[in-house]
């Protein structure tokens, strides 16, 4: 005797007029994790080298993780430029990040400085600090060791590399000359225009650097005062070490 075969019942699919609450998209580009709000957490991101599986530059990273959070502060609307100063608003709202959150309890501790001595100040904190968040948020793994058993540091590794790869590619869309500098998202400007600054090639290669010089120059009139401050900071910090 055969058996019968039940075909299961299908739903039936709901009006596309039917007024049901919208559901937030998933990025599955992104393997379902979200890109990190904070400049600094992108650009820690972005000097993570895919190839050799190790941070870049980490002489200049706390300087460019400070200098991309003021930008962040300034942007949000915390911070203004006084002469050559950063000066606290009025605006009431605590910033989201942690990270952030500390940067603009030391200015309110402090009161207007130039925004270089901002940018000098607690590198190494601040890159920890960093790396905390993003190791919280499970968009990397940190893996503490000794190097000649003796000396301890950490391994980072990349959970989630594309996220990693759209946070680049945002970035390095700012530089196509068919997007008129006026036009291009301010947070992104902000990343490709420190990353240069800080000469972090995993970002801005030193041939986009030449080819695309006048565009980065307009785009960090945009960014704002961060930038030449960040500038001078890592010269003085270079000649420094030089002398």
């Amino acid at each position: 005797m055969s058996r019968a075969v039940v075909t299961p019942l299908r739903r039936p699919e709901r009006s596309t007029s039917a007024r049901q609450p919208a559901r937030p998209r998933k990025t599955v580009a992104l393997g379902n994790a979200a890109a990190p709000d904070s400049l600094a957490a992108r650009l820690f991101l972005l000097a993570y080298d895919p190839e050799r599986g190790r941070l870049t530059a980490r002489s200049k990273l706390g300087k460019l993780l400070r200098a991309a959070i003021l930008v962040d502060l300034q942007l949000s609307g915390h911070l203004d430029d006084d002469n050559g100063r950063a000066r606290l608003t009025t605006r009431a709202s605590a910033p989201v990040d942690p990270v952030v959150g500390g940067v603009l309890a030391e200015l309110r501790a402090v009161g207007p400085r130039r925004w270089r001595r901002w940018i000098d100040r607690r590198g190494g904190v601040t890159v920890r600090q960093v790396r905390d968040e993003l190791a919280r948020a499970h968009l990397i793994r940190v893996e503490p060791y000794r190097v000649l058993g003796l000396f301890p540091s950490a391994r980072i590794t990349l959970r989630h590399p594309l996220v990693r790869r759209h946070i680049l590619q945002s970035a390095r869309d700012t530089l196509r000359p068919s997007r008129l500098v006026s036009r291009v998202d301010l947070r992104d400007a902000a990343i490709v225009v420190l990353a240069s600054t800080a000469d972090l090639r995993t970002v801005v290669t030193k041939d986009q650097r030449t080819r695309h010089k006048d565009r980065l120059a307009q785009l960090a009139v945009r960014v704002g005062p961060v930038v030449p401050a960040l500038k001078k900071s890592l010269q003085q910090a270079q000649a420094s070490a030089g002398g």
